[in-house]
């Protein structure tokens, strides 16, 4: 394969991913939607209706995960990489997206890896491989939780992802 079939393959399995990721989300919380903002920090978004009656609202940003899931946005993957906005690459925060879902296929089964934006911004880091967050596969209570910050880190340094 040379370049631009490579690039146009993985934007084809960005996006894939994203429908993938939405469609196992709607089948448990009903009330899930694709954004089709192009320039949002975000692609999917979740509306939980709360025991008291409010609603709480999740902005999930998805990301392909193959050996590692990266926590940075703003750039064009894949075949059309002419970036035409203001936006500048950044590393996703709670101001971005409250949690990123990485879409990792293990033997054909699409798991989903779900990482809240307060645990990235206490990582630091641009990216974290899988190995490293196995506890947060198909973990529904952190995605839930995603916005807790003090639940989310607790369960970090449990998971050993935190020190």
């Amino acid at each position: 394969m040379d370049r631009e079939e490579i690039g146009l393959q993985a934007s084809i399995e960005g996006f894939a991913n994203e429908k993938i990721a939405c469609g196992i989300l709607m089948k448990r919380y009903a009330n899930v939607s694709l954004v089709d903002l192009p320039l949002s920090p975000y692609d999917i978004i979740i509306v939980r209706k709360l025991a008291d009656s409010s609603e709480d609202i999740i902005r999930l940003q998805c990301k392909t995960a193959k050996n590692s899931v990266k926590f940075t946005g703003g750039t064009r993957g894949g075949v059309d990489r002419i970036y035409k906005s203001d936006v500048k690459t950044y590393i996703q925060s709670p101001k971005y997206s409250d949690c990123i879902v990485g879409v990792h296929f293990d033997n054909d089964k699409p798991e989903l890896y779900f990482i809240p934006t307060v645990l990235i911004k206490k990582l630091g880091t641009k990216s974290i491989s899988i190995g490293k967050i196995e506890k947060l596969k198909n973990n529904y209570k952190i995605l839930e939780k995603c916005k807790d910050k003090e639940f989310v880190l607790g369960k970090a340094k449990e998971y050993g992802i935190l020190d």
